[in-house]
């Protein structure tokens, strides 16, 4: 994965689609005003600030995707939930980018 994948989320879909057929955990961590606008279907919204508080909620997730408008709060996020022992973290960058990925495994469903 390159240096601007890397924090600014995947620009190659394979691991995303991937984990996104295989029922992944799947994190807005935008504001709640922004999930309000729009978000993936099925998404949990736990903005970036919380993420650290909330640990419990990734616990028993096997592939977490997570995402928010321009992929670096979502870059943040991964490194805080590596930082505390969780692995198959994906930062999905943009919302729309998982969402298009996530409309187009359930067009093959």
């Amino acid at each position: 994965m390159g240096f601007f994948s890397a924090i600014f989320g995947n620009t190659d879909n394979s691991q995303l689609t991937e984990a996104v057929k295989n029922g992944a955990f799947l994190v807005d961590v935008r504001t709640p005003a922004e999930f309000a606008e729009g978000s993936v279907k099925g998404a949990v919204n736990i903005p970036l600030d919380k993420v650290e508080e909330q640990l419990s909620k990734f616990i028993v997730k096997k592939n977490i995707v997570v995402f928010c408008r321009s992929g670096n709060r979502s870059g943040q996020a991964k490194n805080i939930l590596e930082q505390n022992g969780f692995q198959d973290v994906i930062n999905g960058g943009t919302w729309q980018n998982v969402n298009q990925v996530v409309n187009q495994e359930n067009k093959q469903v």
